[in-house]
């Protein structure tokens, strides 16, 4: 059941979001992928900052960005073709939902910790 995850907005401090999920991703065997502003890694995986990095067989993008700065990932996101994006808390933004759509990528309002969490992601 090992969904390869892209993890947005990626960060190596302990108290945000985005590295609990990287953490319970791992913890639930989910090979993962961490793009980021900032260098840094997390469980010794490299937090990369390279957005032309191609990526094959993704099945999740998950978001931790805000909408103001997702609009420079649109075409990235949708040329790794991933089965659905999740928008987390404070991600979500009904623009590239609609353009996700468009692409017949699924677009997911939820928290990705919380899906790990009750089974469902």
């Amino acid at each position: 059941m090992n969904k390869k995850t892209v993890i947005i907005g990626a960060s190596d401090n302990p108290e945000r979001y985005a590295y609990k999920a990287a953490i319970s991703l791992l913890n639930h065997q989910h090979e993962i992928l961490l793009l980021g502003k900032r260098s840094g890694n997390i469980n010794g995986i490299e937090i990369l900052k390279d957005r032309s990095l191609e990526i094959n067989n993704t099945n999740t993008v998950t978001l931790y960005i805000n909408p103001s700065h997702q609009k420079e990932w649109y075409n990235y996101i949708i040329n790794l073709k991933p089965k659905r994006v999740i928008f987390n808390p404070g991600a979500e933004n009904e623009e590239f939902e609609k353009l996700l759509t468009e692409n017949n990528i699924e677009a997911v309002e939820a928290c990705t910790l919380v899906m790990l969490s009750v089974g469902n992601f």
